[in-house]
């Protein structure tokens, strides 16, 4: 997979925040950082969590979802079929698995192929799937920045 040209910062702040609406069925997309930090201390709706699941093609089925979500398959299950937010957690959690689909879908150029390389191991990653490491904020960290480097053309 080759990366895609990178854009200028603005252009792809503006990207992000669609491909956010986009993946998570927000109504609107968040307008700034310190916008989507207040609705995520508000809490998504628990559609969110089925509107995300619903776009997945790859992940869905990655047994390592559950770990990045921070729930378990019922507790996923029962959460996205009831009415209701989720709490702080649960919409911080989703968010970050969005925010770095978000990422890697700019990076590879497709949903799809950010899928397939999230579940796929990676050299960079000490050949670790990506999404097995979206589980802690110090694994995140690290595939947000081999995204980077990945984006950047530096590979090593």
């Amino acid at each position: 997979m080759r990366p895609v040209q990178a854009k200028s910062a603005p252009a792809q702040e503006a990207d992000a925040s669609l491909r956010m609406k986009d993946l998570l069925g927000l109504a609107r997309a968040p307008s700034s950082r310190l916008d989507a930090h207040d609705m995520l201390v508000k809490g998504l709706p628990n559609r969110t969590l089925k509107h995300l699941f619903d776009r997945l093609a790859v992940l869905r089925n990655e047994p390592s979802f559950e770990a990045a979500m921070g729930m378990s398959q019922r507790t996923f299950q029962r959460r996205r079929d009831e009415p209701g937010r989720l709490n702080l957690d649960q919409s911080d959690r989703a968010w970050k698995l969005a925010e770095m689909l978000s990422k890697a879908t700019r990076v590879f150029g497709s949903l799809e192929a950010a899928e397939r390389w999230m579940a796929s191991p990676a050299m960079g990653l000490d050949h670790r799937k990506p999404i097995d490491l979206l589980a802690t904020s110090a694994g995140f960290e690290m595939v947000d920045i081999f995204l980077t480097r990945l984006e950047y053309g530096v590979y090593t």
